[in-house]
């Protein structure tokens, strides 16, 4: 009995654990097949979506601009010396490259532990940045260019304007509202194959 126990729960175990391992998806030009291939995700997306009332294709946008949806990247490392490894240019961090401080209070305001690391933690955090723009700075949520650019420059930088002095950021910016477009009119081909309820298909 033991042993059957063992040989069904030690590869339970095993693929569960594997599902939880953060790489970046293997198509992150196309929403549809990073919903496929990252079915958590997909279910992570419309439950923020609903929660915030922000399209995900926006905070997904910028994710990918930000981070390339690698959980665990860093901003330039600096050098001590010129060789030793001394810190990092920022404190920007994991998929939303948010800003040590910016996450701290998010953790405040929201009263949760979380972590940059965590794609559902990462994705709350940036359409709360979103909604806290509406608000500020009286930014539709959905527009995915100024949203980008008071998410890069933060909220006093985008009423003050900084970013009118860097037009390789008003370009990326750009690209972001592109790319929200794209995933927008992707995801509108295959919103309906995604609705897959199943335990298994909600895990993986």
């Amino acid at each position: 009995m033991n042993y059957l126990k063992k040989t069904f729960v030690f590869p339970l175990l095993f693929f569960i654990l594997s599902a939880c391992v953060s790489s970046p998806p293997q198509h992150p030009d196309n929403i549809c097949s990073i919903f496929q291939e990252k079915r958590h995700w997909y279910h992570v997306a419309l439950k923020t979506e609903k929660k915030w009332h922000v399209p995900f294709s926006i905070p997904m946008a910028m994710m990918y601009q930000e981070s390339g949806f690698h959980s665990n990247l860093h901003t330039k490392r600096t050098y001590f010396l010129g060789f030793i490894p001394w810190g990092y240019i920022t404190t920007a961090y994991g998929y939303p490259q948010a800003k040590t401080d910016i996450w701290h209070e998010y953790e405040h305001v929201t009263h949760q532990r979380s972590s940059r690391e965590n794609f559902a933690d990462s994705l709350d955090f940036m359409d709360w940045y979103i909604t806290i723009s509406h608000q500020q700075n009286n930014i539709a949520v959905q527009d995915a260019m100024q949203q980008y650019l008071a998410y890069h420059e933060g909220w006093g930088g985008f009423r003050r304007k900084t970013y009118l002095h860097k037009p390789w950021l008003v370009n990326v910016a750009q690209k972001v509202s592109i790319r929200s477009s794209r995933y927008s009119h992707q995801y509108a081909r295959c919103e309906e194959s995604l609705k897959d309820k199943s335990f298994w298909s909600w895990l993986f």
